[in-house]
């Protein structure tokens, strides 16, 4: 029997059986097996920013003793104490109580940013030849704690999903791709090759990690290639690029999902996977609308619209899309979004300001819920409270966001026989049409 011939949405309809998997552990021989559960669900996460890779906005503490312009994680390396600074951040950002937190909400995966540099403690040769060359004491102990975390995430019954947030040369031009220099990925093949070289470590060390435990962890729901990449146009060079690191990564895993970015141009990006005929595909769309003079100059009750309407430019963008990457064996989330709007479009509100927030987070998530395999909140928490529009507990604490998603598992099941028979549904009902060998 195949196991799966699309990616997650046309696999998992339901919910309940994702809430199920962190209560009944699978055996290893039936299928589906717990690992498919977490990977084939309907992914409704969030994001762990600033946790590893970090953004000043989120998290300004760790940037204390940075050296100047103090807004990337070389410039805290580059800074005083950086390695007690950054240890001490990395231990307390993201704790037990934050998981039970996450899990509690209905959070069944979590989109986990992290740095090349941030693998140097499990194969130092992710560094020489790079910006970080000269900082593996600064960043060894990182790797341990993003294993550590993987564990954690699955005594929650939380899937992890893990993001090349910064890569060899910069993939784009922002502080978060891990220096405050240009970007250089696209205009030196040799940060490219390299960049492949460290998705091979990373997913060799995560499968080595899972399998070493007693059982192996079976949450980890993929692998992202490069977060937001920026190639200037040269959008050819990207998708060989992505070849070449699929290529490599399936040697390695021919089972593990893997996500690319659509650097915003949606359509050009799923006729690739269309084209590619390599299942487990995942186009990652962000969809942010607070940014453009257009949404500026755009109410909420428009974009709430604009996400609600079937015919309006999203949702079809969206459906078309779908189509394509299902048929393709893939899939379609969205990796970042957030509740945050430009204050102009919020001007007049007054006290129905929170509602209108409301309103258009629901309108985010009855889209995603509709189209798409899964989706991510940016971001779980800020460092300084109080935003409903990009701290995902703050939006929760206040109303903005539902208290729960998903559906909720009524009971443990501990019956052998019920067990096989949520396992034959799960087969039957959740995983769709089977192809039998």
């Amino acid at each position: 029997m195949q196991k799966i011939s699309k990616f997650i949405k046309g696999h998992v309809r339901s919910q309940s059986q994702g809430d199920v998997s962190a209560q009944v552990h699978l055996a290893n021989d039936a299928f589906p097996q717990e690992q498919d559960i977490y990977r084939y669900r309907k992914q409704r996460g969030v994001n762990l920013g600033s946790w590893f890779v970090l953004e000043k906005w989120i998290a300004d503490s760790p940037f204390r003793s940075a050296a100047s312009p103090g807004s990337s994680d070389l410039d805290v390396a580059r800074g005083e104490n950086a390695r007690a600074i950054l240890e001490h951040h990395w231990d307390t950002w993201i704790t037990d109580v934050d998981w039970a937190y996450v899990a509690s909400k209905g959070i069944n995966t979590v989109r986990i940013p992290i740095g090349y540099y941030h693998l140097c403690g499990a194969d130092p040769s992710v560094l020489p030849g790079t910006d970080f060359a000269d900082f593996q004491h600064v960043f060894e102990g990182a790797w341990p704690r993003i294993t550590a975390a993987i564990e954690s995430a699955y005594r929650h019954g939380i899937g992890v999903l893990l993001d090349l947030h910064a890569a060899p040369g910069k993939q784009n031009h922002d502080s978060h791709a891990g220096t405050s220099n240009n970007p250089k990925f696209f205009s030196n093949k040799k940060h490219m090759h390299h960049a492949v070289h460290v998705l091979e470590v990373l997913l060799s060390q995560v499968k080595a990690f899972c399998n070493s435990r007693s059982p192996p962890l079976p949450n980890v729901v993929g692998i992202e290639l490069l977060n937001e990449p920026q190639p200037n146009g040269n959008h050819k060079a990207l998708e060989n690029w992505y070849t070449d690191a699929t290529r490599a990564l399936r040697s390695i895993d021919s089972t593990i999902p893997i996500v690319l970015s659509d650097c915003w141009w949606t359509e050009n990006y799923v006729n690739y996977v269309a084209s590619a005929k390599t299942p487990l595909l995942v186009i990652d769309h962000h969809l942010y609308r607070c940014f453009t003079s257009g949404d500026a100059a755009t109410p909420v009750s428009q974009h709430i619209q604009n996400l609600s309407d079937t015919n309006a430019g999203t949702p079809k963008q969206f459906a078309t899309a779908v189509e394509k990457l299902e048929s393709a064996g893939g899939g379609l989330i969205v990796g970042e979004w957030s509740g945050a709007l430009n204050p102009k479009s919020l001007e007049g509100l007054g006290s129905n300001e929170s509602a209108a927030k409301r309103d258009y987070v629901k309108a985010e998530l009855d889209l995603f819920e509709r189209l798409c395999s899964g989706w991510f909140f940016w971001t779980y928490k800020k460092e300084h409270g109080g935003d409903t529009g990009w701290s995902w507990r703050t939006a929760v604490e206040q109303g903005v966001f539902p208290p729960w998603i998903g559906l909720r598992a009524s009971r443990t099941v501990d019956d052998p026989n019920e067990i096989q028979e949520r396992r034959d549904a799960a087969r039957d009902k959740s995983l769709g049409t089977l192809t039998k060998t």
